[in-house]
């Protein structure tokens, strides 16, 4: 039997599912990462886009990049996914609007070289300086 997670935004308009396991997921240190979240990082699960739905809602888009497409909440401002063109097949889902959060760890550390130099955040994870496919 496959994995079954969902997840969704603060307010609860938007709700979404994945089937499979929760096994790519990376700390993002990229300055579009921390200016779109307000925050010092994202953790990202990656996922075949053919195992994730939208259960309820339709997310704003947002185009942060040529090749990179943001998803929110228009109502609560919840940043929950990503699609870029490097990686058409793929979705990113932020880990933090899993229902169970706890259940995704993070396996490495990704745009290493713009992590921000006073952060330290599990050393024991391998880095990668950029994004790799």
């Amino acid at each position: 039997m496959r994995d079954t997670h969902e997840g969704g935004c603060h307010c609860g308009a938007l709700r979404y599912r994945i089937r499979g396991p929760l096994t790519d997921v990376a700390h993002c240190h990229c300055s579009v990462c921390r200016r779109v979240s307000g925050g010092l990082l994202i953790t990202w699960l990656t996922l075949p886009c053919a195992n994730f739905q939208w259960l309820s809602g339709t997310p704003q888009r947002y185009d942060s990049s040529p090749s990179c497409v943001r998803y929110f909440c228009s109502r609560c401002g919840a940043h929950l996914a990503l699609t870029t063109d490097l990686s058409p097949e793929t979705i990113d889902i932020t880990v933090t609007t899993l229902d169970r959060p706890e259940l995704a760890a993070p396996s490495r550390h990704i745009w290493t070289d713009s992590r921000l130099p006073w952060l330290h955040l599990d050393e024991d994870l391998p880095g990668e300086p950029g994004e790799t496919l």
